[in-house]
């Protein structure tokens, strides 16, 4: 196999990061992106969890448009990981061809192959995917695993982020189980939707110190205006980076 196969996407017209990089839009995603860029040279964040509430809340959104604002730095190397076993979309919501058997899923419990064996890069961007189909190998045989580990260990040394999707933190414990794994959770609340009973029962669920920041997707207010009286003390107790995503 290839050291990295190629994908020739076809990318849904909210991606805006890749599709329209100049838009309104994209521009707030381009704000997220210096906030990850800025914690990765004041605190080493490298390989960054992205996960919500509730699956409605734009995770996944976040999570690609995110990695293709990074991937626009020159030079840049990015890789996106689909770590949502039970209802893995980003090779769809990349318009990406689903005709590769490698994925997470194999990767883990593979050989020790190198991960650039189950990489595919997108062309005409510096954004790779490490993609993933749905699998009935149980999810927390896989996302415990050390293998996982050792694999965003080698990511970790050769891109400059790493952004994984992971599953919605209320109804299922995934994406708390990656965190000896990743440096830190970007947490996506939606906009006039997310309840707060759920937004603090999912910030329960993570260390403090490894949420990074509240990202407001679909936010068309001042950044403290209608969110500053129904989620101020989650601002002011947890979020390291705040941005809004308006895509």
């Amino acid at each position: 196999m290839s050291l990295f196969s190629r994908a020739q996407p076809m990318f849904d017209g909210h991606l805006v990061s890749l599709r329209n990089p100049t838009c309104f839009e994209a521009e707030q995603y381009r704000r997220l992106r210096h906030r990850v860029e800025h914690l990765g040279a004041t605190r080493g964040v490298r390989v960054l969890a992205v996960t919500s509430a509730v699956a409605t809340d734009g995770k996944t959104l976040t999570a690609i448009n995110l990695a293709g604002a990074l991937a626009q730095a020159r030079g840049g190397r990015i890789l996106l990981v689909d770590a949502d076993l039970r209802r893995p979309s980003v090779i769809e919501q990349l318009g990406l061809p689903d005709d590769s058997t490698q994925g997470l899923v194999e990767a883990i419990q593979g050989a020790r192959q190198p991960l650039a064996d189950f990489v595919r890069a997108v062309d005409g961007t510096n954004l790779s995917v490490l993609a993933n189909r749905r699998s009935e190998a149980g999810p927390y045989e896989l996302l415990t695993s050390p293998r996982l580990i050792e694999l965003l260990d080698e990511a970790r040394r050769i891109y400059d982020f790493v952004i994984v999707d992971t599953p919605p933190i209320v109804p299922v414990p995934d994406g708390a189980l990656l965190s000896r794994a990743v440096d830190g959770y970007l947490l996506v609340v939606a906009a006039n939707s997310t309840p707060r009973k759920l937004l603090g029962e999912a910030l329960n669920m993570l260390e403090p110190s490894s949420v990074m920041g509240l990202v407001f997707n679909g936010d068309d207010q001042p950044l403290f205006g209608h969110y500053g009286s129904r989620y101020e003390r989650y601002f002011r107790r947890y979020t390291r980076s705040v941005s809004r995503a308006t895509a």
